[in-house]
């Protein structure tokens, strides 16, 4: 089966299995004619009216959503967790995406929050991110007239999840110290189409060779607006940075901020 992505400039092509370019750059395995591409094209359009759609829905229930995007392991999970129990966990969702199993889902529905769960392997074909179509399918069960805000957790990849808009009104990633400090210039397009960069595990810090600073210049190339915090789930540094942020961009999207749940 192939795989499919847009580029930053629009354009679309698809990967077949066999072609995997470890030659310095040589694209010429992925030329596709004019057929595939108008494909694709239906393809992306498609996912975007159904993200518009998304966002409408969300609008008219007043809840704000936010796409969490990640390798896997950077610590997605864990940081929602510590999230969770300083907010109302019971006023919040959570799309969760995964190829396989429950395990992320079980976490957060013990912390609190009301979970809606996707594994990309049932009907989906085991995709590596999650798109429009299937935030629909589990926006259909959440209760949104008793939430103030959902998150979608999506599968752990750092290319396919920040092509696809799932229609929520915010997007954030989380990036660990133990990735590596080139990973936003390897990675653009998911550090440039997220707002905020949490630079994850910084109580590893000092166990580590990782060049904090040479991160964030790199981060910077690729998206100087970006806002970075630096933050632990373990020892919960950084996490009312988080929870400000959060704050702010209810604040600029509807009048949640007036509710208990985030006071």
């Amino acid at each position: 089966m192939g795989r499919f992505h847009r580029h930053e400039d629009g354009t679309e092509h698809t990967h077949t299995d066999h072609e995997h370019p470890h030659d310095g750059g040589d694209h010429s395995g992925y030329a596709t004619g004019p057929e595939r591409i108008a494909v694709l094209e239906r393809i992306f359009d498609e996912n975007d009216r159904q993200a518009a759609r998304n966002r409408q829905r969300l609008d008219a229930a007043h809840v704000v959503a936010i796409n969490l995007m990640s390798s896997p392991g950077a610590g997605k999970t864990a940081i929602l967790e510590r999230t969770f129990a300083r907010l109302d966990a019971g006023r919040i969702g959570v799309i969760e995406g995964d190829i396989e199993t429950s395990i992320d889902a079980d976490r957060l529905a013990a912390a609190g929050a009301r979970v809606s769960l996707l594994n990309t392997a049932n009907g989906f074909g085991g995709e590596c991110h999650l798109d429009a179509p299937m935030v629909a399918n589990a926006l259909d069960r959440l209760d949104l007239d008793g939430l103030d805000m959902v998150f979608v957790e999506n599968v752990g990849n750092l290319v396919c999840p920040a092509e696809f808009d799932v229609g929520a009104h915010h997007s954030a990633m989380v990036a660990s110290v133990t990735e590596g400090e080139e990973k936003p210039l390897k990675y653009p397009v998911m550090f440039r189409a997220s707002e905020v960069v949490l630079v994850n595990k910084v109580d590893l810090l000092p166990y580590l060779d990782f060049d904090l600073a040479l991160f964030e210049r790199n981060l910077a190339q690729v998206n100087p607006a970006a806002t970075v915090i630096r933050l632990s789930a373990r020892t919960g540094e950084g996490l009312d940075a988080w929870l400000d942020w959060i704050r702010s961009r209810i604040t600029v999207t509807s009048e949640l901020n007036t509710r208990s749940t985030f006071a």
